[in-house]
């Protein structure tokens, strides 16, 4: 006995991390609001429908929400969580200041919560919500495990630093995605979601401009030489300089960007990525060898699995079960 628990403690921090994953995925279950709400899944299908139908361009926003829910704290719905006196929530943080949806995501919940109350956790909702975002932008399918349950911290200060920034190269998006237990193929492959949605030009000026110079951030000579000169041009139309605030919006895959393909990769390929984590997927082997395969146009289908794979790894990160956390009655304020 004393040699196995020895052996387990020298197994590498990547093993241990998979063996976390795992054992989250084996307390989560496709079937567990069977018997307690057993709808729930039509229900959230038959609002998303509602939701995108009136407004396609939100499957991006509501996918994110998801991402950025599970990178801080797990999948528990923190990022949902309005602040209180003296304590920033995630949704506050400069990182998530342009997440968008938190409508929907309550709209879904009262429709739950009227057919099952204090049942069906928001944590679910969002991954179920992130799930049907994908499938109704003409996106892959998979099943979603549920019993997830809700966090009662947010924390501004910890969602600034555990996010995978947009500026991040590989070595440090690696990093964090593998505090998460999820790999380098994963980066590549969830990177694919910024087929979806559009980005505020605070995100992505720096590349166009030099941020240091002296003529109000306005120069073009700092130029990001990653991004392709033409396509540089085009951004500078939206974008008059770094501090640019007019809320003025550029599509994350020019011309697709309310429909989930491939044509991101494409946009990568030739060095027209928006942000400059999208640039540096070139700069790796793995990640650069996954973004031609799939540019080609020939492996739509093996994307399409390889994104419901990932996501499924995703979704099970650091969730909790069985008597952690609780079921918010309403996704924003914890229970009192």
């Amino acid at each position: 006995m004393k040699r196995n628990i020895s052996c387990v403690l020298q197994l590498p921090v990547a093993i241990l991390l998979v063996l976390s994953a795992c054992s989250a995925l084996a307390q989560l279950d496709t079937g567990f609001y069977r018997q307690t709400c057993p709808k729930v899944e039509e229900i959230v299908r038959e609002e998303m429908v509602k939701i995108i139908s009136a407004a396609p361009s939100l499957a991006g926003p509501l996918l994110r929400l998801h991402f950025h829910d599970c990178f801080v704290r797990g999948c528990d719905a923190s990022v949902l969580l309005d602040s209180t006196a003296g304590e920033p929530a995630e949704r506050d943080a400069k990182p998530n200041k342009s997440l968008r949806g938190f409508g929907s995501v309550e709209r879904v919940k009262a429709k739950l919560e009227a057919a099952c109350p204090g049942t069906v956790s928001c944590a679910d909702v969002l991954a179920l919500m992130a799930r049907d975002a994908v499938v109704l932008a003409k996106g892959p399918t998979w099943q979603v495990a549920l019993g997830r349950r809700d966090g009662v911290v947010s924390s501004a200060t910890e969602a600034r630093d555990e996010l995978p920034p947009s500026f991040g190269d590989v070595p440090l998006l690696s990093k964090i995605f593998a505090s998460k237990g999820l790999d380098v193929k994963d980066l590549a492959v969830l990177s694919g979601a910024h087929t979806l949605g559009t980005a505020h030009c605070p995100s992505f000026a720096d590349r166009l401009y030099d941020s240091t110079g002296s003529n109000g951030g306005t120069d073009v000579l700092g130029v990001d030489p990653s991004l392709d000169s033409e396509y540089a041009d085009k951004l500078r139309m939206k974008c008059k300089g770094v501090d640019d605030t007019s809320g003025m919006l550029a599509e994350m895959d020019p011309g697709s960007y309310k429909t989930f393909d491939t044509s991101y990769y494409r946009h990568v390929a030739k060095r027209r990525g928006l942000f400059r984590s999208d640039a540096a997927l070139l700069t790796d082997d793995t990640t650069r060898d996954y973004v031609h395969r799939v540019a080609t146009g020939k492996f739509d289908d093996a994307f399409f699995r390889d994104f419901a794979q990932s996501m499924t790894k995703m979704g099970n990160v650091s969730v909790l079960t069985g008597v952690k956390g609780e079921i918010r009655k309403k996704c924003y304020i914890v229970n009192k």
